[in-house]
């Protein structure tokens, strides 16, 4: 029956983790250090959101806690469940409590889809510990979450798997199901799947299929198989091509291409690139690229990019294609990356230093005493809400960290700064523009 079950089993449920130590990926969560690892191994566990893209491990890694750390285990799907299921499983683990001190983690997939009222029951049972919660969701819960229950909760975030966590799980899948995979093939499963696991162990079941009906039970799975198993969405013939389109697409878009840039972006949507991840690409180079030469930029591509969680493909291609032209069309500045640049070796170089007492918190009993927050002067009290004012620690004052760029905006928004702080002396201002 086992074996049975094994054939016709998918590969993202025969190879989903039982241990913590099976789980792939996620080690700041689950490492040898990790604080949900602890939790298990004292069997305390307290409510928690776990935030991640799809295929990254929350609902199993919930299951794995629930079972190690001791607790009887209930699932709701906030898709299905409503207002008379949660109230059926808290009176569930209410009895268990009562009649045996069993506690129960009740576990809700994608909870951000729980309406106002179904979130507002959970909150008696998370405060009082007849439950332990435990969410899932993929998208922001500080957007869909309501406050009071996020209060309750602590929130642990899960990473879209490396290249090299995806290798693992299909090495683990092509051994199980006893398959032979040219190279090319496995560099396209793990690179195509954005991290997510599901998604590669299915690419990988399915080629294995289309690869065995074509050429016979020993048949190796070859790339074309890879690609039918993803519909023709995959042209890219290696991981290094995968990251050289995307790369190509970067640079046209700082180099302000729009023709190049719109070209690199169609080759990998037609390529099966996750549009999440382009979106992510063109948020980071809205700051890295464009930055303050035109600000809106960050807010096109970010606006962009919660679009594309929206509306999906194929409409998605639209949105990025706008986003795309938007920002290559834009005029560009880096001073915002050399900027951070320059203050991240100043920490590192300059180590632990004191804040300034005149910067330090006052708004508690015995501060004044200290001489904390004495001589601080208040910037909206004086005419055009700034005054002449220490900011960096005394060991990096006079220090320059932003230099301004004459690109598009950022001229002018510099100009303004100038204008407001005439007077100012070099290292008097936080920003410590000269």
């Amino acid at each position: 029956m086992r074996q049975r079950l094994n054939d016709v089993a998918p590969l993202a449920e025969l190879l989903r983790p039982r241990t913590l130590d099976e789980i792939v990926g996620q080690d700041h969560l689950v490492g040898p250090d990790g604080p949900l690892r602890r939790f298990v191994e004292v069997k305390q566990l307290t409510s928690m959101i776990l935030w991640g893209p799809a295929g990254t491990g929350k609902t199993t890694l919930a299951r794995i806690m629930a079972a190690s750390a001791g607790y009887v285990s209930e699932s709701l799907s906030a898709v299905s469940g409503g207002v008379r299921d949660v109230r059926e499983a808290l009176a569930r683990a209410s009895d268990r409590l009562g009649e045996h001190n069993q506690r129960t983690v009740l576990f809700i997939d994608e909870v951000h889809r729980f309406n106002k009222s179904q979130q507002d029951l959970l909150l008696p049972a998370t405060e009082t510990g007849a439950i332990v919660l435990i969410g899932a969701t993929t998208e922001n819960p500080y957007f869909e979450v309501n406050a009071a229950l996020m209060s309750r909760c602590t929130l642990w975030r899960l990473h879209a798997l490396t290249g090299d966590d995806l290798d693992v799980l299909v090495e683990r899948g092509i051994a199980l199901r006893k398959a032979r995979v040219a190279d090319d093939a496995r560099d396209a499963i793990t690179s195509s799947a954005d991290g997510d696991a599901r998604a590669a162990l299915t690419t990988l079941d399915t080629a294995i299929v289309l690869a065995r009906a074509s050429h016979g039970p020993d048949a190796a799975v070859q790339l074309v198989h890879v690609t039918q198993a993803r519909d023709g969405r995959l042209y890219h013939q290696s991981r290094d091509s995968h990251y050289d389109q995307i790369s190509a697409l970067i640079k046209s878009v700082r180099g302000s291409d729009p023709d190049g840039a719109l070209y690199w972006l169609v080759t990998l949507l037609e390529s099966g690139e996750s549009p999440r991840f382009l979106a992510r690409r063109l948020v980071i180079l809205a700051s890295e690229d464009v930055g303050l030469a035109d600000p809106m930029g960050l807010l096109v591509a970010e606006s962009a990019a919660r679009a594309v969680e929206f509306v999906g493909l194929p409409e998605a291609r639209l949105t990025l294609a706008h986003a795309t032209l938007t920002l290559a069309l834009l005029p560009k500045s880096n001073s915002v990356t050399r900027a951070l640049g320059a203050a991240t070796s100043a920490v590192k170089e300059s180590g632990l230093v004191d804040v300034p007492d005149h910067l330090r918190g006052s708004n508690y009993r015995g501060a004044s005493e200290q001489g904390f927050g004495v001589g601080y002067d208040y910037p909206h009290d004086h005419e055009g809400g700034w005054v002449r004012q220490q900011y960096l620690p005394d060991a990096l004052r006079g220090s320059v960290f932003f230099e301004p760029s004459d690109h598009g905006a950022e001229a002018g928004i510099v100009e303004q700064w100038r204008a407001r702080t005439v007077d100012e002396q070099p290292g008097d201002h936080d920003s410590s523009v000269e």
